[in-house]
């Protein structure tokens, strides 16, 4: 697990929401996490032997992470960056859509699920503010790779996911990446962990239509809530939620978004 130390902290998260807000007031929307998949079903085994995942995974970090290429702007926490760089992504997705692992798309995970893109994964994650002592609870486990991102930098994640078989698969997949700091529940992420709480920070990988007061109810005070919020084909945000002193928050929005709706059950 990296400690490395945090590199821009406060200060450079104010600087990378400052210039978010910049480039969303002139209409531009980055990390779509929709439901659209890539190409699903034209990789081959032997096409997958012959790639080289860890050049790539290198070049996706500089590339679209580090030092965006298309004007975004960077992720400053270096130790989120480090974590970006470690984690195989290709060992979190079904096979037929390996060899498009580590390009800064979503991609299809089965059951109207996705990957969201690695940018998405790497900010929302930086936003969260993590730190090595941190316990975090994440809601939509979908693939497991977000998990395995926090479980990077922090003591412990929590994780929950509603559809059965996929929240099965992501557990096997931590498991057998070595993820032994992750702990995965079935279940509707809503209501959150109570026996687990509170959590230094949640974070959620499928949107709301409003923000769910349990997670908010779960955060330690000075804790940190990361969600996308909005309805289904309509406007979404991510947002940042941190828990006062006194119970409030304080609601940051960030950038315009598309995720999947976050499931329930009724």
């Amino acid at each position: 697990m990296t400690t490395t130390s945090v590199g821009g902290g406060r200060t450079g998260w104010r600087r990378l929401h400052a210039a978010f807000r910049r480039r969303a007031a002139r209409g531009l929307w980055f990390g779509v996490a929709a439901t659209a998949a890539v190409g699903a079903g034209s990789c081959t085994v032997s096409a997958q032997e012959r790639v080289d995942f860890a050049a790539l995974r290198r070049q996706m970090v500089r590339d679209t992470i580090a030092e965006p290429r298309d004007g975004r702007p960077p992720v400053l926490d270096v130790r989120v960056v480090d974590a970006m760089g470690k984690v195989e992504r290709h060992l979190f997705v079904p096979e037929e859509v390996r060899d498009w692992a580590y390009r800064d798309s979503p991609l299809g995970i089965g059951w109207r699920q996705t990957i969201s893109q690695p940018y998405i994964v790497a900010l929302m994650t930086e936003l969260a503010e993590p730190a090595p002592e941190d316990r975090v609870l994440e809601i939509g486990t979908g693939s497991g790779y977000q998990a395995a991102v926090l479980a990077e930098i922090v003591d412990h994640v929590y994780t929950i996911e509603i559809v059965e078989p996929l929240g099965l698969r992501a557990a096997a997949a931590l498991d057998m990446a070595g993820y032994g700091n992750v702990t995965t529940r079935i279940g509707d992420g809503y209501a959150g962990w109570q026996e687990e709480a509170p959590f230094d920070a949640i974070v959620v990988t499928a949107a709301p239509d409003h923000v769910p007061q349990p997670l908010i109810d779960q955060l330690a005070t000075g804790g940190r809530l990361v969600l996308p919020v909005g309805p289904v084909g309509g406007r979404q945000e991510l947002q940042v939620l941190e828990k006062q002193a006194d119970g409030s928050v304080e609601r940051t929005r960030v950038i315009p978004v598309r995720f999947v709706p976050l499931t329930r059950d009724r």
